[in-house]
């Protein structure tokens, strides 16, 4: 089965390396010159375009910042849907608009063409590990096809239902994840101005009722979990950029279906101050400075 991907980011260039590792031969394109660098190293064959990389392909990914950057990959004149054969299947890993999704079949299946909304949970942590959660959206029949592939990717595969499915229950995972984050910030600070060392109270709430995945992956208190981004500068990860987007998704759905969601608006604006202080590329855990007091803005440099 030849592959195509498009978008070899923080979490596209480790998947496109896995379905490399297992044995896929693989073409890339990104945008980004040192991150097409970094798949090339890993062994995707990076080459200088969409169209070079979708032409011959049986199956097309991507995974892509915002829905715009999706739309215009796939439907844009050197785009997707004006490269690839008849029938191709397109399997979107982005993170994106719930009604954009649902534009994007239609728009796909008018071209010929099948199209899955997969995004995925897990982190860069999970990308590189191969055990992300894949939630897809679309025809089961596609899910099929796909799946040896998205199985390589993912340590869990769940059809969400229809088309837009996979999208609607990544926001609301990611939601419930921007949320849990900010108190997790909360208690990393409150615990140690108690007096609690953080190893110590990190492995009292990991097998208690404070627990969680952020708290077990991300846990913003240097040394303690090796996976954390505190630990390399709050760079690489999950940006904050990208889960102010999630958020804001999270927040306009509910808007949409009167469903009140104080605690992810919150979490939201938590996310937006730190675009303010000039940190939407640091990783979304940085949080934990704005908590505890030691936030270096713009102004304050």
């Amino acid at each position: 089965m030849s592959v195509a991907w498009i978008g070899l980011g923080n979490m596209g260039g480790p998947m496109a390396a896995n379905l490399v590792d297992a044995g896929t031969t693989v073409r890339g394109f990104d945008v980004s010159e040192a991150a097409a660098a970094s798949a090339a190293e890993r062994g995707v064959e990076v080459v200088g375009g969409v169209a070079d990389a979708v032409r011959d392909a049986d199956v097309v990914f991507t995974m892509l910042p915002k829905g715009e950057h999706v739309r215009e990959v796939l439907t844009g004149p050197d785009g997707v849907l004006a490269n690839i054969k008849p029938g191709a299947l397109i399997v979107d890993e982005s993170t994106i608009d719930i009604e954009v999704a649902r534009e994007l079949h239609e728009t796909v299946r008018e071209a010929g063409a099948r199209f899955l909304d997969a995004p995925v949970s897990g982190g860069v942590s999970g990308a590189a590990a191969g055990t992300l959660t894949i939630m897809v959206g679309g025809a089961a029949e596609d899910l099929d096809e796909a799946r040896p592939l998205l199985e390589v990717l993912g340590g869990k595969v769940v059809h969400a239902g229809d088309a837009g499915n996979g999208q609607a229950a990544k926001i609301v995972n990611n939601m419930m994840c921007g949320v849990i984050l900010g108190v997790t910030c909360e208690g990393a600070v409150l615990s140690e101005r108690l007096g609690l060392d953080p190893t110590v109270f990190h492995s009292i709430a990991a097998t208690s009722s404070g627990d969680s995945w952020v708290l077990r992956t991300w846990y913003p208190s240097p040394g303690v979990v090796e996976s954390a981004a505190v630990n390399r500068d709050f760079e690489g990860g999950f940006s904050v950029a990208l889960l102010h987007k999630d958020l804001g998704l999270a927040v306009n759905a509910g808007e949409s279906t009167g469903t009140p969601l104080p605690f992810a608006t919150q979490a939201r604006d938590a996310m937006a101050s730190l675009l303010d202080a000039g940190l939407a590329n640091k990783d979304c855990t940085v949080l934990v400075k704005q908590v505890g007091g030691t936030l270096e803005t713009p102004s304050s440099h």
